[in-house]
């Protein structure tokens, strides 16, 4: 039950990397990300209040505050802002760093144990990275864009570790509160930046954003609460690992981004460290 949702929500992760770049093309970053949260905020609360799930309380909303914080405000802001420039296959390989950075996080605030394996495994990963981000940047790429996306794999990565730390609420209730409090810091955002505010007119963008409020984000983000109530920050991240081969399939057929050797090269280090240095530590 585990395993199937983790393999469906990789789908749909997979795919979010395009849809956010068809919808960058005529939203503002900012301005995208708001709307595609504040949507489905709404479409969990509905389903709090049809339901009369209780909204998480005490600790439980602490975490859930946290959770918006980071995951919705922070991680997509900087997601959103370097989809701009960057290509989705090369953002789904850097995302595929989230489960060494949650173990070094995990590790760092004594979680989960790093070990000689997960050190190395990270090392291998970062290399491959090295690669990937030195032929972006021959090929006018911004470097602050491919920071950005450094920055939201932290973010993303903190947000599994910090989610252990508190009582798991419903996660309707969670995503409902997660979702709009992020949702009003990516407006906020949008404001200090002065985005041109305007609902989606054209057909692609339309599709594009009705992809990513409903299964790219009511469906992915309720079943990563799940996967996550069940397994460690961690294991609930490997699914990155198998993104890529997801977004390299959609982006290359439906918005024609061309796969070059150096970039599978990286990518090939990137996926080899974090097998190497995660997932193969708890297969043994």
């Amino acid at each position: 039950m585990v395993l199937a949702a983790l393999i469906i929500q990789v789908i749909f992760a997979g795919a979010n990397f395009v849809a956010v770049r068809f919808s960058n093309l005529e939203l503002p970053p900012f301005w995208g990300a708001s709307l595609r949260f504040l949507f489905a905020g709404l479409i969990f609360l509905a389903i709090v209040v049809i339901r009369r799930i209780e909204l998480p309380r005490e600790k439980a909303l602490e975490g859930t505050i946290i959770y918006g914080v980071l995951s919705f405000g922070v991680s997509y802001a900087l997601f959103y802002y370097a989809l701009v420039s960057v290509t989705a296959g090369l953002a789904s390989v850097i995302f595929s760093l989230v489960p060494i950075a949650t173990l070094f996080l995990a590790s760092a605030q004594k979680q989960e144990h790093l070990d000689s394996r997960g050190l190395g495994g990270g090392l291998v990963a970062i290399a491959g990275t090295g690669i990937v981000f030195n032929e972006q940047l021959t090929l006018a790429i911004p470097l602050i864009s491919l920071l950005a996306l450094i920055g939201a794999v932290v973010a993303i990565a903190e947000t599994s570790v910090v989610l252990k730390h508190y009582p798991q609420a419903n996660p309707y209730g969670t995503n409902a509160v997660g979702m709009l409090l992020g949702s009003a810091m990516l407006v906020a955002l949008s404001l200090i930046a002065g985005e041109k505010w305007s609902l989606p007119s054209k057909i692609p963008t339309i599709f594009s954003v009705a992809y990513l409020v409903v299964p790219g984000s009511v469906f992915l983000f309720a079943l990563y609460l799940f996967v996550i109530s069940k397994w460690t920050a961690s294991a609930t991240n490997y699914g990155f690992v198998l993104v890529p081969l997801v977004t390299v399939l959609v982006a290359s057929t439906l918005a024609g981004e061309a796969v070059t050797l150096t970039f599978l090269a990286g990518a090939g280090l990137v996926l080899v460290g974090v097998y190497f240095g995660a997932i193969s530590r708890t297969l043994r």
